[in-house]
């Protein structure tokens, strides 16, 4: 029996500004770091931070309590327009190069 693996096209890219909304960091704006692409998720920089215990590894490395970032889901991030604000992503096709605009403005992202 095998497992039919999707892969999701993300309309968001690493390195876009999101703005959180949902969840105890909603309103908050961040940069992507990473996108787990089989999982749905995106780890925004500076947000959704948990505690972490790290295990001493070296002589002069320090174990204990660290904060990192954790995974969000894609739907609780909304890409930010630098005009208008948070936005929904559409696509304008320029003979074969394809771009992302802002739905609001028509600004490209």
């Amino acid at each position: 029996m095998s497992v039919k693996t999707e892969t999701h096209k993300f309309k968001i890219r690493k390195e876009d500004t999101v703005e959180i909304i949902a969840g105890k960091d909603k309103g908050k704006r961040g940069r992507i770091l990473r996108i787990l692409r089989d999982k749905d998720r995106v780890v925004v920089d500076g947000l959704n931070l948990v505690k972490k215990t790290q295990r001493k590894r070296g002589n002069t490395d320090r174990g204990g309590i660290i904060d990192i970032e954790a995974p969000l889901h894609i739907s609780n991030v909304m890409i930010v327009c630098k005009k208008c604000g948070p936005t929904r992503i559409g696509y304008k096709a320029e003979g074969t190069v394809k771009e992302r605009i802002c739905k609001k403005c028509g600004e490209a992202l």
